[in-house]
């Protein structure tokens, strides 16, 4: 396997996890493993190893260009376009289609659970919604989900990046080991 597939393997391990629990995407792992692609793919280009990277460089250009609307309009966080981005570089910018679109479709379901939970709590039978009660008692009181909420710092929203990276892995994974004989 490639240096570029692994590193995108490892940054989309990290920003699943910490998009999950913080809702955040760290731009120091963005920075280094962008900085580290860039370096892999510039000298394997100069030693006369690989070719000119240029579908890398779209991908990191197309990959800001096309969420960066979305972050202006304050429907996504930067740390999702940042990510999109460095995803473009390692990958290419082939791979930022399949990608995006999967992803979308997974934040869309999310959206509509989360637009549609409320009415369906209320539809629930009494005893079933005092036990949902209760657990959100039960939940809220345990110091693992004061420590969640003290580090989203009141962040909300669906955790984009997360799917971004768990579509990665899956992508990664796909055209590693399922698309050929």
């Amino acid at each position: 396997m490639l240096l570029l597939p692994v590193l995108a393997l490892l940054l989309s391990a990290q920003v699943a996890i910490s998009d999950l629990y913080a809702r955040r995407v760290s731009n120091r792992w963005l920075a280094c493993v962008g900085a580290v692609a860039l370096g892999w793919l510039l000298w394997t280009w100069g030693s006369g190893a690989a070719a000119f990277p240029g579908t890398h460089l779209a991908g990191l250009g197309v990959g800001l260009a096309a969420l960066l609307p979305f972050y202006l309009l304050g429907w996504m966080g930067a740390g999702d376009v940042k990510y999109f981005a460095v995803l473009g570089l390692l990958l290419g910018a082939p791979a930022l289609l399949p990608i995006w679109v999967i992803s979308s479709l997974m934040a869309g379901a999310h959206a509509l659970c989360v637009i549609l939970a409320p009415g369906l709590r209320a539809s629930l039978p009494l005893r079933a919604q005092w036990l949902h009660a209760r657990a959100q008692q039960h939940w809220q009181a345990r110091p693992t989900a004061r420590h969640i909420q003290a580090l989203r710092q009141g962040r909300v929203g669906i955790p984009y990046a997360a799917y971004l990276a768990f579509t990665t892995l899956g992508f990664i994974a796909w055209s590693t080991y399922g698309a050929g004989p």
